[in-house]
């Protein structure tokens, strides 16, 4: 009698038993819905590998922001993790409205590199963002994973810092050299980084190099943000502009 009875509590409760003594880590949060969205293909590999580990997760792959709202109409309770850099979002007005509209979605921003403008806006703007740099160690990435499963923000380290750094550049107005003022101008016109550099006679590392420095200066992380700065600081003739 002993033995059936207990055939049958195994037979109902083990699977809960197992992942309470062997998984003691593990926990109803961790079985979730993931979105890898990151054009990169071996960082998309790598989170993929780290995610299937538990193989109750489901891992879903998006390379675009058209791709990434159908998933998130068939996975709303999803976690996000997203390259903003890689991806085509024209500033984080338009994530913050994508995370507004999808609420019971959370997220993991996980870049090479994201300006202190943007990190202050997206983290004093919603609560649903975390934020880990790709050049973190591991365990800060998984944590920042772990935190997002289970509803609550992971800020790393970097990024914190980048907050609350207050930098002399941060307070004073941009100020463009030529050749950049230049080169926001023919990104305004829609031309590529390679079609600047065979206008200018220059190679691509050093319009990619002018680029970067751009960015840095007006704290933005987009070809569009830069547009917009570009247009409000007066730096370009608005009939010049368009995308």
């Amino acid at each position: 009698m002993f033995l059936e009875l207990f055939s049958i509590f195994c037979a109902k409760f083990g699977h809960y038993f197992q992942k309470l003594y062997l998984c003691p880590h593990q926990t109803d949060t961790d079985m979730r819905n993931y979105i890898i969205a990151d054009n990169q293909e071996l960082t998309g590999f790598a989170l993929q590998s780290l995610l299937k580990r538990d193989e109750e997760n489901t891992v879903y792959r998006t390379v675009d922001k058209a791709g990434l709202i159908q998933l998130l109409k068939e996975h709303e309770d999803s976690v996000v993790i997203l390259d903003y850099t890689l991806f085509d979002f024209q500033d984080e007005e338009q994530l913050l409205i994508v995370s507004e509209r999808f609420a019971l979605t959370t997220w993991v921003l996980l870049s090479d590199e994201l300006s202190k403008s943007f990190l202050q806006k997206t983290i004093y703007s919603s609560h649903v963002f975390s934020v880990v740099f790709k050049d973190e160690p591991m365990k800060a990435i998984r944590d920042a994973i772990e935190y997002a499963s289970s509803g609550r923000r992971y800020v790393s380290q970097r990024a914190t810092e980048l907050i609350l750094a207050q930098k002399q550049e941060d307070e004073e107005p941009a100020v463009l050299t030529a050749t950049e003022t230049e080169i926001v101008k023919a990104i305004a016109q829609g031309k590529t980084t390679k079609e600047i550099a065979a206008e200018r006679f220059s190679s691509i590392h050093t319009v990619t190099t002018h680029r970067k420095n751009i960015f840095r200066k007006l704290g933005i992380n987009t070809a569009h943000e830069a547009v917009k700065y570009a247009l409000r600081a007066g730096l370009i003739d608005p009939s010049e502009f368009y995308i």
